[in-house]
């Protein structure tokens, strides 16, 4: 296992950076906004924490979830425009950071590609860096269930992502930032990975992560350090 010192050099020299989206680079869990936007948020609410104990699988957890919230392709849309997602500070800086220093930025995420799009577009990440549950919708607008074959869609499916990456465009190091236990599971294959507690602590990553910050300045001063 790493030292902090190596993982902080891990960080500095990374070709690629893999962050998660909800509760990290977003302040809020886009899947509980687009409950309570369709009325179901207690109820959704609930099903969140049952499974964050792990008792259930990621994917029946999110099946259960959008069973209940049903959202239509309107309402989605509503949320965006009415609701945006809200950037966590120090993100927009941190990302302009490394793409400067010509570093890829992926957003990996277990919320939905068109929520986590809209985020992209913000920071200025191509889409094709989006790795996210897609909604399906019939040509009414009503929902018709999300594709099961993303590999975000399952426990497990962010270290995948990253294998995916790491096939795909040859980098060396790759680096995992997110607040849940999902993104702590993803290394390795990651080759670092970065607890952030900056919206919401998860008791487990803030035990386990060797590196855990809770602000993204925290990352910017080890990147200007160099």
């Amino acid at each position: 296992m790493a030292s902090l010192l190596e993982m902080k050099e891990i960080f500095r020299s990374a070709d690629a950076v893999c962050f998660d989206v909800d509760s990290t680079v977003i302040r809020e869990e886009g899947i509980d906004e687009l409950a309570k936007f369709c009325g179901v948020g207690d109820a959704v609410a609930e099903m969140t924490r049952r499974a964050m104990g792990g008792s259930v699988t990621f994917k029946a957890a999110l099946t259960a979830r959008l069973g209940l919230i049903r959202p239509s392709y309107e309402q989605v849309q509503k949320l965006i425009s009415d609701n945006p997602p809200q950037l966590t500070p120090g993100i927009r800086e941190l990302v302009s950071r490394l793409h400067q220093r010509g570093v890829q930025v992926f957003l990996v995420s277990g919320g939905f590609q068109s929520i986590v799009e809209h985020v992209a577009l913000q920071l200025n990440i191509p889409t094709a860096n989006v790795f996210a549950n897609r909604l399906k919708f019939y040509f009414n607008g009503e929902y018709a269930g999300f594709d099961e074959t993303q590999p975000t869609s399952e426990s497990g499916g962010k270290g995948k992502v990253i294998t995916h990456l790491k096939e795909q465009f040859h980098f060396k190091k790759v680096v995992m930032i997110g607040d849940g236990a999902t993104d702590m599971e993803a290394c390795p294959p990651a080759d670092c990975f970065i607890g952030f507690g900056g919206n919401v602590i998860r008791k487990q990553v803030k035990e386990k992560a060797k590196w855990y910050i809770t602000h993204f300045d925290e990352l910017l001063k080890e990147l200007e350090e160099r």
